[in-house]
């Protein structure tokens, strides 16, 4: 509507200051008339230019508030969260400073075992207590395999992969080498599951 109004004025601006140019040149006495009608559509623009502008300001101010709501309304969301995350690191952080170190190493010396040997459950404590191996007291080695979080099954399942593929043995074979207290030491259930998943 503003923009109509403004392009009117401009039109009328236009021809009434032609007019006037003309008017001076003939030097009749229609020369105030046109200026006067002249000024007026100027006005008339000017005007309609700023409301019209004023009217896109309010509708861009608009769009900017409701944009400014919705990321304000995430950001409320995702700090709830983070506060919620925050929090269990805190807590996680303050039991972890109760946990005496050796009790933390036998625990890091469990998850390297259990990721990347893929042993049982048992043969990593026996490890860990072993005057050969980690000589780590039997309450640290308790610690790390109370907070060892492994899947024994496919550690079972990657052991019995690798006598499959390295040495070509029988699923009798590797199923005894799997619960054999001198061997892998998993549990029958565990082995059973490797035997069954092997490819």
């Amino acid at each position: 509507m503003f923009g109509f109004l403004g392009v009117v004025g401009f039109i009328v601006f236009v021809v009434f200051g032609i007019m006037w140019i003309v008017s001076l040149v003939k030097k009749n006495g229609k020369a105030i008339r046109n200026i006067i009608i002249s000024v007026v559509g100027l006005f008339v623009m000017i005007i309609a230019s700023v409301m019209g502008i004023g009217s896109v300001v309010n509708d861009v101010m608009n769009e900017i508030d409701d944009d400014a709501k919705q990321v304000l309304e995430k950001s409320s969301e995702s700090n709830d969260d983070e506060d919620n995350n925050e929090n269990e690191e805190e807590t996680e952080k303050e039991s972890n400073d109760d946990v005496p170190r050796e009790h933390k190493a036998a625990l890091k010396k469990a998850e390297s075992y259990a990721n990347n040997m893929h042993m049982s459950k048992k043969a990593i404590y026996d490890q860990l207590i072993s005057e050969y191996g980690e000589n780590f007291p039997e309450d640290a080695a308790e610690y790390a395999i109370d907070n060892l979080e492994a899947d024994w099954k496919e550690n079972a399942l990657k052991k019995a992969e690798t006598y499959a593929d390295g040495m070509d043995m029988s699923n009798d074979a590797i199923f005894d080498q799997l619960i054999s207290e001198y061997g892998e030491q998993f549990t029958e259930e565990e082995a059973q599951y490797a035997i069954d998943n092997l490819e």
